[in-house]
């Protein structure tokens, strides 16, 4: 899309919002349908149809759309909606709805109305299903009024049916979708098509009935639509009964494989992809069946498959015309970006950046094959890279996810995942301590300024944080229950005491945020003396260890004492060397290793780290995405799936961490650009920030340190370089720093909350190049600080303004 069409959506957006607000607060009108022969059976499709008299069309027709589960939505025969509506939901009892504008479809005249409903029928692990298959239709304009009841036309569609053996694991409300074309209606979706020979629709009650109850607006984007394409390449593999064609996609993605062939009647296509034959993650997935009618013939398998082939197993004297796909998929930009002179780092990133756009669509997804399953855990790491690799849309999932989280808590305050799900209902109390605490609710708000959602939210935090108790030795006790992490060598009670401390942690920053003095007191006390308590009881002079665990000294304990906080600088060596010789962390918790070892300012041997054991997956040229474990298959966890992006963590280190960019004010009002370069030569970065694009760079030689930096109108930044020892500092060409001494000018001043060891300058806002010359002599420490570590406050007011003092 370009910068034009993107303006353009920008100001049409704007210019409908009256619009749909008016429509979301106009009262429900309509009512509920079914067909009068539904059971109600799993895999149960529906055609609805409505035919209206138009004399007068509206700027904006702006229909409210629910259903259980999925629809696809025709005006006049012209596609309006692919794949609309959200599995079920924001809570274990309501329902999302959609808003969609009509009035470009509609014409002077007869007008119909078409939409395919697909019911699942069964609850998984993303998905509640109501158990009745329903929908509901509310147009109302100052001229008509579009409104699904016993006046429109509704069937079960027989062609769609559930294809036999393997069925999908239990995991997946989806089904296998077999499209007998032989039981096909035609083009039911055009005017006066079959619409006489339709029965009537059969009402069920109006909005906020059960078993749909109440309807929740849609809060992320319909989604995005490539339109058919065609592959990459497409080769034949053939046997005595079946050719095998086999269509190679650009990357991994969400897609809905499209066939165009000439046949007689009764022949079958398997539809299905390479994550489903070979890398489904030891779990059968999803693929589709196709059974042919006589003549040319056109199909799309509607539910949406992953991976990087597609494979058409077709019989014998079938002819094919041509084979495509359309890729969907979350309506956001892949706007970050991340490069360096470490080709290992730069593959890394970009494979990490995809794989987190292939795990989200109705919500965040651990994997889009064997679960789809909004794991808070995965969530929370995945929220994180999304802020660093995606445009600002995909706030807005984040805030579902968040939403959704104390949306299910139980009456007794507890919170489990995943959710929305009909089939588990098990508490993980780390992943669900880490989504509430510092790495979800907390950082969603230091990178959005969401205040609302904090408000919304932070009572349900506090409830469910408030049920872990402190023991006698005032730590918190292991549950019956907690996962921890794949892998050996789990020393479970220290990572459940850290998971604790920084969920604690963000709660006492919201409450400051919050106005709400008594809690920021609270947390606050509890966090000095935990931090005591905690060090006492698992700080045994070379590691954190609880005294009752007997195994291997575990990384992960190591890297959650030092991100937390409750490590101090003086443990950082000891701690150091326990993280070069032990290798526990699965690749979802070594993104807390990576970073820890930053946080201790270890550049050098985090990367060395990081690269030991990611090098076999991000080097295996044969996939796109990261992987569940250090392998495949049984080489992996919990099945072994290749496209996991709780393994993508080391996109939000190097973009936060090597980089250097991170908020300081909610929002980035205020944000830093520290970049810790380790032995990397050369680094640049790109974000779209709450408060606009963020770009850095820089250069590392014997020379020189260069720092560029791009910074949004209206910011504030710290700008800085890494601790050297410099003869000269400039700031877009003009000298702020010379022979240890600050040297005063129009650029920078010299900031008053200024620290030992740290110099803060205010400038201006706009693009900078601090440059740092290097001086191989050791240079004089002046009266105000040591010049080996130097910094500068950027507090960005007007670019040619005279600095205030």
């Amino acid at each position: 899309m370009s910068i034009n069409k993107k303006s353009y959506l920008v100001v049409a957006l704007v210019s409908l919002l009256p619009f749909l607000t008016h429509a979301q607060n106009t009262q429900w009108r309509a009512q509920w349908i079914t067909a009068f022969d539904c059971k109600n059976a799993v895999n149960t499709w529906l055609d609805c149809n409505k035919e209206i008299t138009i004399k007068r069309i509206p700027k904006h027709a702006i229909a409210k759309i629910a259903t259980d589960s999925k629809y696809w939505l025709w005006v006049n025969g012209k596609q309006v909606v692919f794949e609309g509506g959200l599995k079920r939901g924001p809570n274990p009892l309501d329902t999302y709805y959609d808003q969609v504008d009509i009035a470009p479809y509609l014409k002077i005249g007869r007008n119909t109305v078409a939409v395919l409903v697909w019911y699942f029928g069964k609850d998984g692990f993303s998905h509640k299903s109501s158990d009745r298959a329903g929908l509901l239709f509310d147009c109302q304009t100052p001229f008509f009024s579009i409104l699904s009841n016993k006046t429109w036309k509704c069937s079960v569609e027989n062609a769609y049916q559930t294809a036999g053996d393997p069925q999908p694991n239990y995991r997946l409300s989806e089904s296998n979708i077999l499209y007998d074309a032989r039981l096909d209606l035609g083009n039911w979706r055009l005017v006066n098509y079959l619409y006489n020979t339709m029965p009537d629709a059969v009402e069920l009650g109006p909005a906020g009935c059960t078993p749909w109850n109440e309807l929740v607006l849609r809060p992320i984007p319909l989604w995005k639509d490539s339109g058919i394409k065609s592959y990459v390449n497409l080769r034949t593999s053939s046997s005595s009964t079946a050719d095998t064609l086999i269509g190679s996609l650009p990357y991994n993605a969400q897609i809905t494989p499209y066939l165009k062939i000439e046949a007689s009647a009764g022949q079958k296509i398997t539809i299905c992809t390479d994550n489903y034959l070979f890398y489904n993650g030891g779990e059968a997935n999803l693929r589709g069946e196709y059974i042919t009618k006589k003549g040319v013939q056109e199909y799309e398998n509607l539910g949406w498959l992953n991976g990087q082939k597609v494979y058409y197993i077709i019989q014998k004297g079938v002819k094919v015309l041509q084979l495509g796909y359309r890729e969907t998929g979350y309506d956001t930009e892949l706007a970050g970006n991340f490069t360096s002179s470490d080709p290992f780092l730069n593959t890394l990133w970009k494979k990490a950046q995809r794989t987190l756009y292939l795990t989200m669509r109705d919500s965040y997804m651990d994997c889009p094959d064997r679960e789809r399953a909004q794991w808070t855990g995965d969530a929370a790491n995945e929220s994180g890279e999304a802020f660093y690799a995606l445009s600002t849309s995909s706030n807005l999932l984040t805030r579902k996810w968040l939403h959704e989280l104390i949306g299910w808590q139980k009456a007794d305050g507890s919170i489990y995942a995943p959710v929305p799900s009909g089939s588990w209902t098990l508490e993980l109390p780390d992943q669900s301590a880490a989504s509430i605490g510092y790495y979800g609710l907390w950082n969603y708000y230091l990178n959005t300024g969401d205040k609302q959602t904090l408000i919304d939210l932070y009572d349900g935090a506090k409830r469910y944080i408030d049920r872990w108790k402190l023991n006698n030795k005032g730590t918190i006790v292991l549950p019956m229950m907690v996962w921890g992490d794949w892998g050996d060598n789990r020393d479970l009670l220290v990572l459940h005491n850290s998971w604790y401390y920084l969920a604690i942690k963000g709660l006492q920053k919201m409450a400051v945020e919050l106005g709400k003095t008594d809690d920021a007191n609270k947390y606050a006390g509890i966090m000095t003396s935990f931090k005591t308590s905690y060090n006492q009881q698992f700080w045994n002079g070379t590691a954190y260890r609880d005294p009752a665990y007997t195994q291997q000294t575990d990384d992960r304990a190591q890297a959650l004492a030092v991100v937390s906080g409750l490590a101090d600088k003086d443990k950082y060596p000891a701690i150091l060397k326990v993280l070069q010789n032990e290798e526990h962390a699965s690749p979802y918790m070594e993104k807390y290793v990576f970073e820890a070892m930053f946080i201790m300012g270890y550049e050098k041997e985090a990367l060395k780290r990081f690269e030991k054991r990611f090098n076999k997956m991000v080097n295996n040229k044969q996939f796109t995405t990261l992987f569940e474990g250090w392998g495949i298959g049984k080489e992996g966890f919990g099945g072994g799936t290749v496209d996991h992006a709780w393994s993508g963590g080391g996109l939000t280190v190097l973009s936060q961490y090597l980089c250097g960019i991170a908020p300081v004010e909610p929002g980035y009002k205020t944000f830093h650009v520290l970049p810790q370069p380790g032995n990397v030569q050369y680094a640049s970065a790109e974000i779209a920030s709450a408060s606009g694009g963020i770009k850095t760079s820089f250069t590392d030689n014997s020379k020189e340190f260069i720092l560029t930096v791009s910074v949004p109108t209206g910011t504030h930044a710290i700008i800085g370089l890494p601790d050297k020892h410099y003869q000269q500092i400039t700031l877009n060409g003009t000298i702020i720093w010379a022979n240890g001494k600050y040297i005063s000018n129009k650029m920078a001043a010299l900031y008053p909350d200024s620290v030992a060891n740290r110099f803060e300058y205010k400038i201006a806002e706009g693009h900078w190049i601090l440059a740092g010359k290097l001086n191989t002599q050791t240079i004089p420490v002046d009266s105000i600080g040591n010049v080996r570590s130097i910094s500068q406050k950027a507090n960005l007011t007007d670019h040619n303004a005279n600095i205030p003092q």
